[in-house]
């Protein structure tokens, strides 16, 4: 008995959530609908990281501090892999500025991964859906980042001039969002 009491002090409990469009990184403070509280009944979670209301995808809450901290503290370089559709098509020359950093009003960005990619065919539908111009073409990319300004993917694509029109999170280190649909999440023991 003592000893699944000491196992269980020393393992952390971690949510992937696959957070919806129109949804805050927070549990309170929103109307009740729009934060974590409509999805998670768990007590004692936080946001390891945020997405922001307009972004999708991979959302880790733990209940460990250390590990939270592991997962969003820069120097621990942990990787975070995004496909965004942005306005444009997309040449080699913005890829290259992208994988070697953006100079952005808080400074340069750190270098990134950055592969241009087809339309992703198992994406959800997003409600309400992207903006649709017909004049204007869209590119889609794969994008990792070690690091986590605010905003700073959208704020990266915009100074190229290819604002970003979705933002998907599809894995956070070894975590990845997998087959989970909006609103959905799987608790794991870590």
């Amino acid at each position: 008995m003592v000893v699944l009491a000491i196992l269980a002090a020393l393992m952390s409990r971690l949510i992937l959530l696959n957070k919806p469009y129109g949804v805050t990184s927070q549990f309170s403070g929103e109307a009740s609908g729009n934060t974590l509280a409509s999805l998670i009944s768990h007590k004692g979670f936080y946001a390891a990281g945020r997405l922001d209301k307009n972004s999708e995808g991979l959302l880790l809450l733990t209940d460990d501090g250390k590990l939270q901290n592991h997962i969003t503290n820069p120097q621990f370089k942990v990787g975070k892999t995004y496909l965004i559709e942005i306005e444009r098509l997309i040449d080699n020359n913005a890829l290259n500025q992208l994988s070697s950093g953006i100079a952005l009003n808080d400074g340069l960005t750190k270098p990134a991964i950055v592969t241009k990619i087809p339309l992703p065919t198992n994406l959800w539908e997003r409600y309400p859906p992207v903006r649709f111009r017909q004049n204007i073409p869209t590119s889609w990319i794969q994008l990792t980042i070690f690091e986590g300004k605010n905003r700073q993917i959208r704020r990266m694509t915009a100074a190229l001039g290819f604002p970003t029109l979705r933002l998907i999170r599809i894995s956070v280190g070894k975590w990845r969002l997998g087959d989970l649909k909006p609103g959905e999440y799987r608790e794991l023991v870590v």
